[in-house]
């Protein structure tokens, strides 16, 4: 005898709306803490309005403090993983974190120069991880030579900017230098150190109109992944459709409140809490 479906509960619309989101194709670890990498990011880009395609590039052993190991995964399945994604679906944005070896970096820059042939202005946000916060090495400065000049916007931190741009000078020259050098857009992050009166943290955008500053309290503690939950928020919001400005306005926002809103799971480093504060910041976006 044949079973009918179950009836549709009372209430339940018989089709769902064809609602659809953009997506973000993401290049990172796996951080089992969850604080950091392909965790972070899949938060961070739901609670800004898009949705995280992840291809994981590297397995590590970590916690919210400290990088222990990093072992890359191969070249060829990290390139399959996105191949699979960009065959189907179309690609608003991409978020690249740490490639975990110079051949998946090349293996990357491949899946993006496919993409661009079909979508020339593709926004590429590029978090530029060396190194953990307490220095463990993550990522090679030739895997992200293959990668920086494919890239919308990159947004390294103060130590981050000194070491890519290998220029003498302050904050304002490196940006300069990183903008000369790969064309792209440079949001340099200041959570590294403070301005005169101690409190403050300054954010420095160069772009084609020139340099645009923000300037956001600081928190006290140490935050796991902050770096990631910003350049996801940034990807996703110029997946939606937002200019640059917009979009780093929009991130920044977000990111800043998800380090207030943070919570502990261990001693150390504490976790941004990322979906909480998507939701009261905006109300969903759907194209």
């Amino acid at each position: 005898m044949t079973r009918l479906p179950d009836p549709l509960p009372a209430g339940l619309p018989a089709r769902l709306p064809n609602l659809t989101r953009p997506t973000v194709l993401v290049f990172a670890g796996l951080d089992p803490s969850g604080g950091a990498g392909l965790a972070a990011d899949v938060l961070a880009i739901a609670a800004m309005g898009a949705h995280a395609l992840p291809v994981a590039t590297a397995i590590t052993v970590q916690d919210n403090d400290r990088v222990y190991d990093v072992s890359a995964l191969d070249a060829g399945l990290v390139e399959r993983q996105a191949m699979a994604l960009t065959r189907k679906m179309q690609i608003h944005a991409v978020k690249l974190g740490i490639p975990g070896s110079a051949a998946n970096a090349a293996a990357i820059a491949r899946v993006i120069r496919a993409l661009r042939e079909r979508h020339p202005a593709l926004p590429v946000v590029l978090d530029p991880v060396l190194a953990s916060g307490h220095g463990d090495d993550l990522t090679p400065l030739a895997a992200l030579e293959l990668l920086l000049p494919l890239a919308s916007l990159v947004t390294p931190n103060l130590p981050e900017a000194a070491l890519l741009a290998a220029c003498a000078g302050g904050v304002r020259e490196q940006g300069s230098t990183l903008r000369q050098r790969y064309r792209g857009e440079v949001l340099i992050t200041g959570g590294h150190a403070v301005d005169d009166a101690g409190n403050r943290v300054v954010n420095r955008w160069f772009g084609p109109d020139g340099e645009r500053v923000w300037s956001w309290p600081r928190l006290a503690g140490a935050f796991h992944g902050s770096g990631c939950t910003l350049a996801a928020a940034i990807a996703a919001r110029l997946a939606c459709g937002d200019a640059m400005g917009a979009a780093l306005d929009a991130a920044q926002s977000f990111t800043h409140e998800a380090l207030a809103g943070s919570f502990s799971i261990a001693c150390g480093q504490r976790i941004p809490a990322r979906s909480r504060t998507g939701a009261q910041l905006r109300t969903e976006q759907f194209i």
